[in-house]
């Protein structure tokens, strides 16, 4: 069973140019920078400051507890000391539909947006935040679903709310459109404006923030909050920050046409099978359950993620098997990253650099660790950190090419410190925040040392995810706030947000802060 399908890279790339008018007459006229922004809010240029980190968040309907909507409690609670909020993807499960923007995202956080005391009444491609909230899509933003189970979900959805269906998975009629409703909740949808004058009314009312690249859109709390592309930068208290769409440079190497290939085409063919063998038992044991059992449904919970489990996993088996020359990698977004780091260490007022997005490189979660999408973005960060450190000379001394690198996807919370790599991603700290409201996965059983060839690359240092078995089962979920001191290179305290349910009761997380390194 298919749960779900994605678009070639080309494609994504293709349609979200599309959706901000790229370059167009208008905004080359203006000398206008599409991958950047100003945060308006009066406090830009204070070196010490305080942000959140968030996700792999957006879970809805749920039969029993909703962890999405406790840790947005402790967000809100943080959310007078700091100054904005990084989302690391996956905005709106199952598909990124904007049929579950809703309850999925806006209901949890309308603390966070204008209006939100009535939640009912903002349209999610009308959304203004009162409080920063910077995103990066996750691949659940970009994926769709497959026409013939978005007809049967619908047609059975009577009787699945009758009968509180084992396999409810927030799906609807369709998935995102290719991406289409996370540009839409998010980005300046540019493409709207097709009216004589309407297009350079909006920019020259909302790209006003004078940069050495040119023109740049002016984030304003409160006001106008959308973010100019899938990818872009902006600074704050001495810090550059980028945001990232890996989904455009995770794809796998094709696999080579040598008897090696061939038998890790057959490996990878068995396995799939497997996987489908296990989905559809899956599926059998949870027709079993009874959702109006409070013992059991925490096993249709488990249930649940068990199935969007190994279809990921099946996903990275067949964009492996189907991966050839013609898979194209998003080498502009990569060649923009490069240029703009190299700009970062020759910019005398920049004291830091953070990157943001979705797929993690390093992670020691038992299913992405080895993945061939997480491979594959290590091998394309890493090439991108190698030219910037050739270009950059010894103007980085000690220090990391990069303070902090913060990722999604796995869901958990963990800091990972990298070795001596013998690449630009050498001793660099890396944090991957997932854990923020979908079902948690453990860490490996191999341990908390990741190595390549017997050489040790990254080492974890801390793991927040599930753990335990039966009555000893946890399920800690997790965000974080990071106090950002002043000087150079910065200093970086990142203090762990987590509560779990334990006995039917919602317990906060105990946990101390730590201090990430910067040499």
């Amino acid at each position: 069973m298919k749960f779900v399908s994605e678009a070639p890279i080309a494609t994504k790339i293709s349609v979200m140019k599309q959706r901000v008018r790229w370059l167009c007459e208008a905004i080359a006229q203006r000398h206008i920078d599409q991958t950047r922004l100003a945060i308006s809010d009066g406090g830009d240029r204070d070196p010490e400051f305080s942000f959140l980190v968030m996700g792999d968040s957006g879970t809805g309907s749920r039969y029993g507890p909703s962890p999405q909507k406790q840790v947005a409690r402790l967000l809100e609670e943080q959310s007078d000391r700091c100054r904005f909020l990084l989302h690391t993807g996956d905005v709106v499960y199952l598909v990124g539909s904007s049929e579950y923007y809703g309850q999925n995202f806006i209901k949890p956080y309308r603390h966070f947006l204008v209006g939100g005391d009535r939640p009912s009444q903002i349209a999610y491609e009308r959304m203004v935040f009162n409080f920063p909230f910077l995103p990066v899509p996750g691949n659940h933003d970009y994926y769709d679903l497959p026409l013939v189970y978005g007809w049967l979900a619908q047609m059975t959805w009577p009787l699945r709310r009758l009968l509180r269906a084992q396999i409810d998975l927030d799906v609807g009629w369709h998935g995102s459109w290719q991406g289409d409703a996370y540009a839409r909740a998010f980005l300046d949808y540019l493409q709207n404006y097709n009216l004589p004058g309407q297009l350079e009314r909006h920019l020259d009312l909302h790209y006003t923030v004078e940069t050495s690249t040119g023109k740049c859109l002016r984030y304003q709390p409160g006001t106008f909050t959308r973010v100019p592309n899938r990818y872009y930068t902006f600074c704050y208290g001495g810090i550059d920050f980028f945001a990232l769409d890996s989904n455009t440079f995770n794809a796998p190497t094709p696999i080579p046409d040598t008897q090696e290939g061939a038998a890790r085409r057959a490996f990878l063919e068995i396995s799939w099978q497997e996987l489908e063998k296990q989905q559809q038992q899956t599926l059998e044991e949870m027709a079993k359950l009874n959702a109006n059992d409070v013992e059991q449904l925490d096993e249709l919970e488990d249930g649940r993620a068990k199935l969007q489990q190994i279809e990921e996993m099946k996903l990275d088996i067949e964009k492996q098997l189907n991966a050839d020359e013609t898979t194209r990698v998003d080498v502009e977004q990569l060649k923009w990253l490069e240029e703009r780091l190299i700009e970062s260490w020759f910019t005398k007022n920049v004291r830091g650099r953070v990157i943001f997005f979705h797929h993690p490189p390093y992670v020691t979660e038992a299913t992405k660790w080895n993945q061939a999408q997480t491979l594959e973005v290590r091998d394309r960060l890493r090439q991108v950190l190698d030219r910037v450190t050739r270009n950059i000379g010894e103007v980085a001394g000690k220090r990391p090419l990069v303070d902090l690198v913060l990722n999604g996807h796995a869901h958990c919370l963990e800091y990972l410190r990298t070795a001596q790599t013998g690449h630009g991603d050498a001793r660099t700290n890396w944090i991957v925040c997932g854990g923020s409201g979908y079902s948690l996965r453990r860490q490996r059983a191999e341990g908390a040392d990741l190595r390549e060839d017997g050489k040790l690359m990254a080492r974890s240092e801390f793991f927040l995810g599930r753990s335990g078995r039966g009555n000893n089962k946890r399920r800690p979920y997790s965000a974080i706030r990071i106090d950002v001191g002043a000087g150079t290179p910065p200093q970086m305290t990142v203090q762990p947000l987590a509560i779990e349910r334990t006995r039917n009761q919602w317990q906060r997380c105990a946990l101390n802060p730590f201090s990430l390194q910067n040499s």
